[in-house]
């Protein structure tokens, strides 16, 4: 059996997982691997050209987020990212307690519940059934003195965007540094730190067509924070290392087109989404995780009563259309989703939840098949489930 399915179908519905590197990034990066190869730091000209691409790169990335060049640090992707910036300010010395929401990604909870471990205060706050962080629990948390608060944009399993810009008002008022996950909208929706009251945000390239391994912190140029590691001097003394310039220029590339095509691409998706999502309710005894908006425009969060997600994963595999669980990073463990969890989702229609996530390449016709086959599927899973069989969908 060939890998992509039993036909000719490959269909790639998980791009909240990764995207494709787009063939004008690979053309931006290329030099840099072959030609203009220098080390960044080195004062010769084969370095000073590297540099010179660096900086390029970090200028264009700051402007399209409003922040100033200084102000972007380049890391291994939004994992180092969100650590450094939960680490490096808990670890500044500046205060003792850090509040964060129960669904985060597993970069912010880890590293949250890692500080408790060295003595730091920890509060994760609830959600909504319908996937929000309230403004109110926000205020309530900030009731202590609180150094630092995390909330992601957007959440990676169910897409629903959060109220960024009202949560950061909130902490400058309280005088608490606001950090937020932004891996999910870079590149999908408008981000502006400054209107945004973000103190600091965490990408990572390859969620918008960028290679895969680089990524960058915004630190407004007041906030302290320590280093994770230690070494040379790179990223102005914050993170050393040899710096990634090939993959620089290519998320720097990437963010541009992707900046670009936004609105269009958003139309686009938003639409097949919704036909996804409207062909998917039909299924008797199905749900959307999630309110429908405000939510990333490509993502369709489905469940299904009676059925385990990994099995309908499979079968879809085999049929040719590639799907996620829930987050790639932890898609392959066998316990429930903790966002599907936060949202007060039992545990068994935890297991029965289902990710699709379309994006750039996806078409009308790719969700006809996708369409067409699920229903045969689902129906297929429930007769041989110990979950329960025809005779107990209502």
């Amino acid at each position: 059996m060939p890998l992509g399915g039993i036909g000719m179908n490959r269909i790639y519905m998980d791009h909240a997982a990764t995207t494709a590197l787009d063939k004008r990034v690979l053309k931006a990066m290329d030099p840099y691997f072959l030609e203009k190869f220098g080390n960044s730091s080195s004062t010769h000209f084969f370095g000073q050209e590297a540099f010179e691409a660096l900086e390029k790169a970090r200028a264009k990335i700051a402007k399209h987020i409003n922040a100033e060049p200084e102000e972007i640090i380049f890391t291994s992707g939004g994992t180092e990212a969100d650590n450094m910036a939960l680490f490096g300010v808990m670890n500044s010395g500046q205060g003792k307690r850090i509040v964060t929401t129960e669904f985060e990604h597993h970069a912010v909870i880890n590293s949250a519940k890692a500080l408790e471990k060295q003595g730091f205060e920890a509060e994760f706050l609830p959600v909504t059934k319908d996937g929000f962080v309230e403004t109110e629990k926000v205020v309530e948390a900030l009731a202590k003195k609180t150094e630092l608060v995390s909330v992601m944009h957007a959440n990676n399993e169910i897409g629903t965007i959060q109220p960024i810009s009202e949560i950061g008002k909130i902490c400058h008022e309280k005088e608490a540094l606001f950090h937020t996950d932004a891996v999910q909208t870079a590149g999908k929706e408008k981000l502006d730190v400054k209107k945004m009251n973000i103190d600091l945000l965490s990408a990572s390239a390859h969620k918008f067509y960028g290679p895969k391994g680089t990524g960058f912190l915004f630190k407004r140029k007041e906030v302290k924070i320590k280093p994770l590691m230690q070494g040379g001097g790179h990223e102005f003394g914050l993170r050393p290392s040899t710096v990634n310039v090939a993959g620089v220029v290519g998320m720097a590339k990437a963010l541009d087109i992707a900046v670009q095509g936004m609105e269009e691409e958003n139309a686009g998706e938003r639409k097949l989404r919704n036909m996804l999502v409207d062909s998917a309710l039909e299924i008797k005894n199905s749900w959307l995780n999630g309110a429908r908006e405000p939510r990333i425009a490509g993502n369709a969060a489905l469940g299904f009563d009676f059925v385990e997600g990994q099995s309908l994963l499979i079968m879809l595999s085999d049929k040719g259309v590639a799907v996620s669980t829930g987050s790639a990073c932890n898609s392959k463990g066998l316990k429930p989703s903790h966002v599907l969890l936060a949202l007060g989702l039992p545990r068994v229609k935890c297991h029965g939840s289902l990710r699709f996530t379309l994006g750039r390449n996806n078409t009308k016709k790719d969700v006809e098949y996708v369409v067409g086959i699920l229903p045969k599927i689902v129906e297929r899973l429930r007769e041989i489930s110990p979950l329960g069989g025809e005779g107990n969908v209502q």
